[in-house]
């Protein structure tokens, strides 16, 4: 057994420096990572889960990792599968663009667009009628779509907007040079064409949030807050076992998801095999010759976990904290770690429970907590955190922060918000699909409908007071596409269909939804076509281990219908089945003034708790407060 064999003791466990240079290596001897080869993707291939469940340590275990490559002399790029243990190349497979999409937009090429900007005689004229110095000029070049333009097929292009930057410590996002776009071949190194829409004045406004002349003088009537657990925390983490109370659960990390959760289980009993954020989508309102192809896949088309920040004791997190590295591979195949790219700490979340008695005279009450597992990744002008909470009393919470700089527009109108003086914000969503594998209390699982229902004033309800609930099966994936209904108290409930709970009821756990507003675009649109996971709250999937991104593999300049249209086409059985529950969730956004310069955080998720998975309250067994203010 070899060194990188003996240390792998898990299926799951968290990827190593020592992995990435064994891939890379096999890469290259097998003349796959070439001069001009980089490489686009790169993460574990995790088992199928049945082997992943019969696994027992000791078990042997094949570790193998999914590299995209991308040759940028050619465009030609291959989808391709590495045995790190084996040392040999499992599959490869060229990708037909047209067909498949292309790729992720990769650093290599980020770095390369203000050289093939700046030697392109369009670009240079209109910056000089601007009476802009093209030296001041940072380029923010943005994933294409998929548009009616045929010579596009097949081609490797992104679409870049210009923004002044007065100074290095300039924040050029408050200074975009707007009525102006250029669309650029990516492997030809070349500008196909320049859209000189209109001329905008360029904004003048201060963007320097970070300037204390922009910010004034500091509150300092604020006092210190210190969280302190004098006998150290209370979990337990080795290689991505994490260990909390009742909770037992894996964590993993990759560059497309990010954090990933893996064999939640409570007391014993599985809740749900893997969680992650699996694809999330900014379209963006404003119809402009410029600007209506603005929609991002921060996911399938950036990687954006691959620029997770290293997080900081102290303004990140808060408490008795546990960080966790986090390795991927750079474009060139090496291994690049990320410190501190996940926190776990505990939280005191208020009361648990409480009564205070007037027969009995009874009074006690419980703290509830919780565990947060969370990382924060900034991507072009806006940051996202997200944060897992594991609770006391058997509840899940995905908590989405965002904030950050909002992308700027100079042209505020019926599609913007004049957040500065002359300076724009325009209207756009953020919509995250949450990949839920559910494994309540086994794999048997089903999806329950279950709402609210006004009972009509009448014969059985003569004082108008009644109202019940109702319970809808979704038995096969054509049901199972719904969308949230806050005026009804829309639940799903996913229910183990071969056990009951102690009162003859169904094992379930519930999905609480937070009721926003879904897709908005046209459903004739580009963006709707490329984006149709984002078209509803719910979608529900039979279980199959290659179906693991909403809008596909492959989401850059993929001309849609990909991921989940494509899977639910087949109207598999979803009744008592091993399912996968996918939840769209997020915020629409029309910015205001205060979201400038930097924008408070904003807030979005959803929450999964018990319904008759216990018996009764699961957190009875939480010890009274000890500390010397409570008596």
């Amino acid at each position: 057994m070899t060194t990188l064999e003996a240390r792998t003791v898990h299926p799951l466990s968290m990827t190593t420096e020592a992995e990435v240079t064994a891939v890379r290596d096999v890469l290259v001897d097998a003349g796959l990572l070439t001069e001009h080869v980089r490489v686009a993707f790169f993460a574990l291939e995790e088992p199928p889960k049945a082997e992943v469940l019969a696994h027992s340590p000791g078990d042997p275990v094949d570790r193998r990792f999914r590299a995209v490559l991308l040759d940028l002399s050619t465009g030609r790029s291959w989808d391709t599968v590495v045995s790190a243990t084996d040392r040999s190349v499992v599959s490869s497979r060229e990708l037909d663009p047209p067909r498949d999409g292309q790729p992720p937009i990769i650093d290599t090429e980020f770095e390369m667009i203000e050289g093939i900007l700046n030697a392109d005689p369009q670009w240079l004229a209109a910056l000089e009628r601007r009476g802009i110095e093209p030296s001041t000029v940072r380029a923010v070049p943005l994933s294409a779509g998929v548009y009616d333009y045929p010579d596009e097929v097949g081609r490797r292009i992104v679409r870049a907007f210009g923004f002044r930057q007065d100074h290095e410590k300039d924040h050029p996002w408050a200074h975009p040079i707007d009525g102006l776009v250029a669309y650029v071949d990516l492997t030809a190194r070349s500008v196909d064409r320049v859209i000189d829409h209109q001329d905008a004045p360029v904004p003048e406004t201060s963007g320097n949030f970070d300037d204390p002349e922009v910010q004034g003088p500091p509150l300092d009537s604020l006092k210190p807050i210190e969280i302190t657990q004098p006998e150290g925390r209370s979990f337990t983490v080795e290689d991505g076992h994490v260990k909390w109370g009742r909770w037992d659960l894996r964590i993993g990390f990759n560059e497309r998801e990010g954090l990933t959760l893996h064999q939640i289980s409570f007391d014993g009993r599985p809740i749900c095999y893997r969680a992650s954020i699996a694809e999330m989508v900014v379209p963006y309102a404003d119809p402009s010759p410029v600007r209506f192809w603005q929609n991002y896949f921060d996911c399938g088309e950036y990687m954006f976990a691959r620029y997770a920040d290293s997080l900081q004791l102290g303004c990140d997190c808060l408490g008795d904290i546990h960080y966790v590295d986090a390795v991927l591979a750079d474009d060139l195949g090496n291994p690049r770690t990320i410190t501190n790219a996940i926190c776990m700490h505990e939280e005191d979340f208020g009361v648990l429970w409480k009564h205070t008695d007037l027969f009995t005279g009874s009074r006690e009450v419980r703290r509830q907590r919780r565990l947060v597992i969370s990382f924060f990744a900034p991507i072009g002008n806006y940051d996202y955190g997200f944060y897992w909470y594991l609770y006391l009393d058997g509840t899940i919470q995905l908590e989405v922060k965002a904030t950050g700089i909002l992308f700027t527009s100079a042209t505020p109108g019926d599609y913007a918000t004049e957040v500065a003086p002359g300076l724009g914000a325009p209207y756009h969503q953020h919509l995250f699909s949450a990949r839920l594998d559910m494994m309540v209390d086994g794999l048997a699982n089903a999806v329950d409908e279950v709402e609210a229902v006004r009972i009509p004033m009448g014969e059985g309800n003569p004082y108008g007071n009644a109202f019940t609930r109702s319970r809808t099966r979704l038995t096969r994936e054509s049901q199972a596409q719904r969308q949230a209904a806050p005026d009804r108290a829309r639940t799903w409930h996913i229910v183990n269909t071969e056990k009951k709970n102690g009162l003859g009821g169904p094992v379930a756990y519930v999905l609480h939804p937070q009721g926003g507003a879904t897709m908005l675009a046209d459903p004739g649109s580009s963006i709707h076509r490329r984006a149709t996971f984002a078209t509803n709250a719910l979608w529900v999937t039979r279980y199959d281990p290659a179906e693991r991104y909403p809008a596909g593999d492959f989401v850059n300049q993929n001309p849609g219908g990909a991921g989940l249209p494509a899977w639910v086409a087949a109207d598999r059985d979803i009744d008592g089945q091993d399912i996968v529950v996918w939840h769209t969730f997020g915020l629409t956004h029309f910015p205001r003034p205060e979201d400038w310069p930097v924008m408070p955080v904003e807030y979005t998720g959803f929450t999964l708790k018990s319904v008759g998975f216990f018996d009764r309250n699961p957190a009875l067994d939480v010890p009274a407060t000890q500390a010397k203010h409570c008596h």
